[in-house]
């Protein structure tokens, strides 16, 4: 990609780890379905930048963060790829059931050469997280993603998950089980989208 670089805001090391694992994602999706066919013509837009900006949400972290459901690796493996270069003590961790899908985050970890872990597990049956940071995309709605995120994250950390434009009704509808702050950050990429920033999560 001329100039992505300076579009992503990002180093040239960084940039050629996205680009190897956009030519990876494209040569998997065929057999598994990482991402919708109709979205691979925008990969960079609606998967990668998308992704991007749940890293840059989150300041310079530090610590352990975990992504919920990773899938095809957004935005998880963006996060594990941005901070190799940036922010090379941060510990990664995806979690993905989907056996296939595991192989694919880690085939793309070991190419890139991107520190990470990957638990092929069920996000409610793995051990308990304690992280700092939590993402997850396109995965459930609000009320079960608290859930989630009272198993696997540490009291003082925060949760980072993307939302549509209706995310305004899931908080609605989550305060009705749960007690959290939250402060949306809009979305670059999706107009009417948010990514919403949790932290003291507990059931009413």
């Amino acid at each position: 990609m001329s100039g992505a670089g300076e579009a992503l805001n990002v180093s040239r090391e960084t940039l050629e780890r996205l680009e190897t694992y956009a030519e990876l994602l494209k040569k998997w999706n065929p057999r598994i379905n990482l991402v919708a066919k109709s979205t691979l013509d925008d990969l960079w837009n609606r998967h990668i930048l998308d992704s991007l900006q749940v890293y840059e949400a989150a300041g310079a972290p530090e610590g352990k963060w975990v992504d919920l459901g990773s899938g095809g690796g957004f935005p998880g493996l963006v996060v594990a790829i941005c901070a190799a270069d940036q922010q090379p003590d941060l510990d990664v961790t995806l979690i993905e059931s989907d056996q296939r899908k595991a192989a694919f985050l880690r085939s793309v970890l070991r190419e890139t050469h991107t520190p990470g872990r990957v638990l092929a597990q069920r996000i409610e049956q793995a051990e308990p997280q304690q992280a700092e940071y939590l993402s997850a995309r396109a995965l459930a709605d609000l009320g079960d993603l608290l859930g989630f995120a009272e198993r696997h994250l540490a009291p003082e950390g925060i949760a980072y998950f993307q939302k549509g434009a209706r995310w305004k009704q899931e908080i609605s509808a989550a305060e009705t089980a749960w007690r959290f702050h939250w402060e949306a950050v809009e979305s670059k990429t999706n107009p009417g989208a948010a990514i919403l920033k949790i932290r003291g999560i507990a059931r009413v």
